[in-house]
């Protein structure tokens, strides 16, 4: 599920950096890089026990409190900024782009649609070690 997550971000952050200062090798790098620095955040918050800021992320709840957008921001800053964005540029970039990026992820979990059915939170939970059930029943009254 995270390398097709991975693949919806990356999607995602080249539509919508389509049109910025880098070169569209250097966009699609940033990307790639932006996109797996995101799955590598999540992964680290469900390994740590954090399956809340996971399941708020997901479920519609306010994105700038949310500990894994703001780390996403920051990281898509630094990953513009390595690819030879300005750092003004490369905040405002990653301010305009991280929430289409969440937001495009977020759909996904929110989908009724069969082809839709991998995304969904008890297949996130099997990825934490040991006995996540209270997790899962978090994250399935979040989403009905």
């Amino acid at each position: 599920m995270f390398e097709n997550l991975k693949k919806i971000a990356i999607q995602k952050l080249m539509e919508r950096m389509a049109g910025n200062a880098l070169n569209s090798a250097a966009t699609g790098e940033a990307a790639e890089e932006g996109a797996g620095a995101v799955m590598e955040t999540i992964k680290n918050k469900l390994a740590g026990g954090q399956m809340s800021q996971v399941t708020e992320l997901f479920s519609g709840g306010n994105l700038e409190s949310n500990e894994i957008f703001q780390s996403a921001k920051q990281k898509l800053t630094q990953v513009l900024e390595s690819k030879g964005m300005s750092t003004e540029e490369a905040k405002a970039e990653a301010e305009s782009t991280t929430p289409d990026l969440i937001n495009g992820l977020k759909e996904k979990f929110a989908s009724n649609d069969a082809a839709d059915a991998e995304f969904d939170l008890s297949n996130i939970t099997k990825l934490i070690p040991g006995n996540a059930g209270d997790l899962l029943n978090t994250a399935k009254n979040l989403f009905g």
